[in-house]
């Protein structure tokens, strides 16, 4: 397996962007100060609170995010408020027209994007590319299709001519958006950007590791014009300031762990507001007796490792056919060790760091956990301090058990677990044990049996000769989890509906529903009811 040290990325240091590391070898990493000020001082807190914030490449630090108060998120909302009910009233047209001036802004910008997010987030620059990538997409998306999605539909009415019905898309309000560090552009914004298509405002709490990647995503937003109090943004502990927002928002994003959504849920549900959910995930691959073994082990590499497995999405099961499995498993591991890591700001890294002390614990006892209980590690499990703090090798394991940890639960590192089956009935029962239904993958050159297959495993999302990024790069497709992966879908129309509450309007035009011209009630029946019988004949609805 191929390692290399952090090295500095040359540059011009400017006040407008990321700090060369070469002019402070002290700090190889850090920010200028005035680019971190820039940003924090869009979040709302007067508490008088800050804190530090620490690059995972190498410790560096980044900047003191102020913290807010419960004072804040109220004055939040109130901002937002007022906002929102300005641009529930801006054209469609509008709305479109600065989403894809954000298109165009993110575009121009994804150098300065992708070197904030690997210094937050310490992955690798190709995974960071991913990010730019994926908001500007969803930007077009409801830039484009925002029509198709908003503009009031006519329905049927009961009676043919006489009644018309009308169906609104009417604004929820404010949103509040709970966003966690492993995507901290995609994550920050991809949320927001229908809920803004859809006419509300967004009040958001991005993840205390990751809070300047978001606030970059503040700063674009304001650049395409659209207005400052329209997205508000706080920072602090989930468990004052999330609280908080749930407490006041008209709808609720929440994506992280499946304990805490359970808690978002519940208060969600005594408030009688909507929420949407993505939860954790033990996804499962399964590669077929037909499949391309080249490809899915490429594939696999892709599915385990992106983002260092820090991905809700990403493998941590893997089921592979009796008949190709040692084949694939030859191919497999020597992709993984031939795979180069990095902590550095560089190209050419296929996989970079975890992001904090914590993720890294959290990998180091489910692989020891497994060591000791009789499973095989057959490439990885070490932690490479020589490469970064929180580095950790790409690992494959085989013979893991029921009572091993990583079993079961999320590792959510770049840990995966190999099994054989026989049967691809077998496969599609073990890829459906387990609580979990987010996203899966099934390679197979037969493309209709491999679908058929997908129709049968509990997940939201299912790739065909793909890991992850077919669907999740597909905007008009919806995305999210089943059971406890949880509830709602981003992208596509769902994506941009659950912004909005569902309003009818009839206009009904000579006949009234009561009996007429001293009609009785009687009379008013039976009339009613031989309509019925004709409407059936002429085929209506």
């Amino acid at each position: 397996m191929n390692g290399q040290n952090p090295a500095a990325t040359p540059g011009d240091p400017a006040v407008d962007g990321p700090h060369d590391p070469e002019h402070d070898p002290t700090a190889s990493y850090a920010l200028e100060p005035d680019y971190t000020e820039a940003l924090t001082r869009r979040v709302l807190a007067t508490s008088g609170r800050t804190a530090a914030v620490h690059s995972p490449l190498d410790g560096a630090p980044l900047a003191h995010v102020p913290q807010s108060g419960d004072e804040d998120v109220a004055e939040a909302f109130r901002r937002a408020k007022v906002a929102q009910e300005q641009w529930a009233r801006t054209p469609l047209e509008q709305r479109s027209e600065a989403m894809m001036r954000l298109h165009d802004l993110i575009l121009d910008r994804q150098d300065e994007i992708m070197d904030l997010i690997v210094r937050e987030s310490g992955k690798a620059r190709k995974h960071a590319f991913d990010e730019p990538l994926h908001v500007a997409l969803t930007a077009r998306y409801y830039a484009r299709t925002a029509r198709r999605h908003l503009r009031p539909r006519r329905a049927s009415g009961v009676v043919p001519v006489l009644t018309r019905v009308e169906v609104n898309q009417v604004p929820k309000g404010v949103v509040g958006i709970i966003s966690p560090w492993n995507y901290p552009f995609t994550m920050a914004l991809c949320d927001g950007l229908p809920a803004l298509m859809a006419g509300n405002a967004v009040v958001s709490k991005p993840d205390a590791q990751t809070m300047l990647s978001a606030l970059l995503g503040l700063e674009l937003l304001e650049q395409a014009g659209f207005p400052r109090d329209l997205w508000q943004v706080v920072a602090g502990k989930g468990s004052e300031v999330g609280t908080a927002i749930i407490d006041r928002a008209d709808y609720v994003c929440f994506t992280g762990s499946t304990a805490t959504g359970r808690t978002v849920a519940r208060r969600c549900a005594e408030r009688l507001i909507g929420c949407s959910l993505e939860l954790g995930g033990k996804n499962p691959m399964l590669v077929l007796r037909d499949a391309d073994l080249e490809k899915a082990a490429e594939g696999a590499v892709r599915a385990s490792f992106s983002n260092a497995g820090q991905l809700c999405v990403a493998m941590e099961r893997m089921f592979v056919s009796d008949q190709v499995y040692d084949r694939f498993v030859e191919r497999f591991v020597a992709r993984t060790q031939a795979m180069t890591l990095g902590a550095s700001m560089d190209w050419g890294n296929d996989m970079g760091s975890l992001i904090s002390a914590d993720q890294l614990a959290t990998v180091v006892a489910h692989v020891d956990d497994a060591v000791a209980k009789g499973a095989t590690v057959l490439t990885g499990g070490r932690h490479r301090p020589d490469l970064g703090p929180y580095m950790f090798e790409p690992t494959i394991l085989e013979g893991v058990t029921p009572e091993m940890t990583c079993f079961g639960d999320e590792t959510f590192g770049p840990v995966i677990a190999l099994y054989r089956f026989h049967d691809e009935a077998d496969a599609v029962a073990r890829a459906n044990a387990g609580g979990y239904g987010l996203n899966a993958a099934i390679y197979s050159q037969d493309g209709a049996r491999a679908r058929q297959l997908a129709s049968e495993i509990r997940c939201g999302t299912v790739n065909v000769n793909e890991a992850f990024a077919a669907t999740f790069a597909s905007i008009d497709a919806p995305m999210g989890g089943m059971r406890q992966s949880g509830m709602g879908r981003r992208q596509g129309a769902e994506g941009v509906h659950r912004f909005t509450e569902t309003q009818a309007v009839a206009s009904q035009r000579l006949l009234r529903f009561a009996p007429q011209f001293g009609m009785s009630d009687q009379a008013y029946a039976g009339a009613m009811t031989a309509n019925l019988r004709l409407l059936k004949k002429l085929g209506r609805a």
